[in-house]
C-alpha cells in the first residue's frame, strides 16, 4: 500500500475507533483525527490504550512501518502465533500491547520526520550508534526505557545535536 493511503486509512480508522469507544466522556475527541496529530496527543493515546487497540488498526500501523510481523512480535514480546490469533479473531490488544504499539508508532513517525523516509530510518535503526552505547537503535525497541533512549536520540538529531 502507498504510504499516503495508509496514513489516510489510519486517520479514518482512529477517528472511528475513538468515536465508537466513548468510555471516557470527559475526553474531548476531535471530529477528524490525523494519524501524526494523534501520536502527538498524549491524552488521546491514553484513551486509546485503555480501550485496547483493534487488530485492524495495528495491521495498518504494521504495514505502514518498515518492520515485519515477526519483528513486531519481538518488539511486543508476544509470540508470532498469538499475533496470528489476534488477527484471526480480530480482537483488541490488551492495554500493555497497545501502549507498546503506540510507542513504536511514535518512534516511527518521529524517525520519518527526522530522516524523510522509512529507508533512511531503517538504515539508522540497524546501524551501531555511538550515542546509544554502540548498540543498534532497533535493539533497544523491546522495552520502554530503550524506546525512550531512541526517541531522545531522534529528537537530538532533529535539533542538530550530534554526539
Amino acid at each position: 500500500m502507498e504510504t499516503i493511503n495508509i496514513q489516510k486509512q489510519l486517520s479514518e480508522e482512529l477517528t472511528s475507533f475513538l468515536e465508537n469507544t466513548k468510555a471516557y466522556e470527559h475526553v474531548n475527541i476531535p471530529d477528524k483525527i490525523d494519524y501524526s496529530d494523534f501520536l502527538k496527543s498524549k491524552m488521546l493515546i491514553v484513551f486509546a490504550i485503555r480501550s485496547g487497540l483493534p487488530y485492524s488498526i495495528f495491521n495498518l500501523i504494521q504495514s505502514y512501518s518498515p518492520f515485519s510481523l515477526q519483528e513486531w512480535s519481538g518488539f511486543l514480546n508476544i509470540s508470532y502465533k498469538s499475533l496470528q490469533r489476534y488477527k484471526a479473531m480480530n480482537t483488541r490488544f490488551k492495554p500493555l500491547y497497545t501502549e507498546k504499539i503506540f510507542e513504536l508508532a511514535e518512534i516511527l513517525d518521529t524517525g520519518v520526520e527526522v530522516f524523510g523516509d522509512f529507508e533512511k530510518l531503517k538504515l539508522w535503526l540497524t546501524a551501531e550508534n555511538y550515542a546509544l552505547g554502540n548498540l543498534k537503535p532497533i535493539e533497544l525497541l523491546r522495552d520502554s526505557y530503550g524506546k525512550d533512549l531512541v526517541l531522545a536520540e531522534l529528537t537530538r538529531i532533529d535539533h542538530g545535536i550530534l554526539v
